[in-house]
């Protein structure tokens, strides 16, 4: 079988501006998708209103642009792609996988926190049968015991027992709205995504999504997760963090400092010279090798926070 030309993307949610943090992570995966001669496209996840603000997705793309990311097709927006999460859902309803669960946050509260892919659930509802047409209600995959292994290529092998670690998932939540893990998987499918390359905040993930890719035919895409940047205080650069936009001024200085975090050593007179230059210079030269082996890079520049 012949190996599939390399297709990458970079899949921001519309809850803030572009901040300093997802920059790096657009740039691992841009780099890593140019340096491979591959395809690169921008999928935003608007399927969660609740967390959404007018006008973000708008700024996000604007941003990139502004710094030069260049996307090989037009950004795909996940609220346009309901039908194609509930036509999946309803394949692993139909070989039975899917359980209406009621149980709440507060249900849950006493149940402690086992791994890094979260709590475990304990099966409270896997045989109550309640009614799969109540949105009122999550909807939750049933998982096995079988091992989840997968390579991550900055971070090594990693193992998990997806029915010991977190138990069954939430796919489908109520008011009829599709699970990180089920809308990622089935556009990654659809997009022909063969490496995902994101922040390691994000691995967790990537288990579930394995998982999902197996029991739907899917091809299993390959994963690449990068440090985040954290702030003074120690937490990820984010909308709830209260991370700044970044700004169009100096953008040549800060994409030399997003190289730099991700471990790529640039020449001394680099941020003279043109963003477009520095883009030339920084596709031939990645080197994924030298990203840090950390989970957490802290940033302290007063230009971006």
């Amino acid at each position: 079988m012949n190996k599939p030309s390399y297709v990458g993307r970079f899949a921001p949610s519309p809850t803030g501006p572009l901040h300093y943090g997802s920059l790096v992570a657009a740039t691992a995966s841009y780099l890593q998708a140019r340096h491979n001669h591959g395809k690169w496209f921008v999928r935003v996840e608007d399927i969660d209103p609740p967390r959404e603000i007018q006008g973000a997705a708008e700024n996000i793309l604007s941003t990139l642009k502004f710094y030069q990311f260049k996307w090989d097709q037009e950004p795909l927006f996940q609220s346009s792609r309901f039908k194609d999460y509930r036509f999946t859902l309803d394949r692993l309803i139909q070989l039975q996988h899917v359980y209406a669960c009621s149980c709440t946050r507060k249900d849950l509260e006493h149940i402690p926190q086992k791994t890094d892919l979260g709590k475990r659930y304990p099966g409270i509802c896997a045989n109550k049968e309640l009614p799969l047409t109540d949105t009122n209600l999550n909807l939750r995959l049933r998982v096995d015991e079988k091992v989840v292994s997968y390579n991550d290529l900055h971070y090594g092998l990693q193992t998990h027992n997806l029915q010991n670690e977190i138990g069954d998932i939430v796919i489908y939540r109520k008011f009829n709205l599709p699970s990180y893990s089920l809308a990622v998987s089935v556009d990654d499918a659809m997009q022909g995504i063969t490496e995902i390359v994101r922040g390691i905040d994000l691995m967790p993930f990537a288990p579930v999504q394995i998982y999902l890719c197996k029991l739907l035919g899917f091809r299993v895409p390959n994963f690449l997760h990068v440090p985040v940047i954290i702030n003074q205080q120690g937490q990820k650069l984010s909308k709830q963090t209260k991370a700044s936009a970044i700004t169009k001024d100096d953008c040549v200085e800060i994409l030399v400092q997003a190289l730099h975090d991700l471990g790529q050593e640039t020449p001394k007179d680099i941020a003279k010279k043109s963003l477009s230059h520095l883009w030339s210079w920084a596709i031939e030269n990645w080197d994924v090798e030298k990203i840090p082996k950390v989970k957490k890079i802290p940033y302290y520049n007063n230009i971006i926070e």
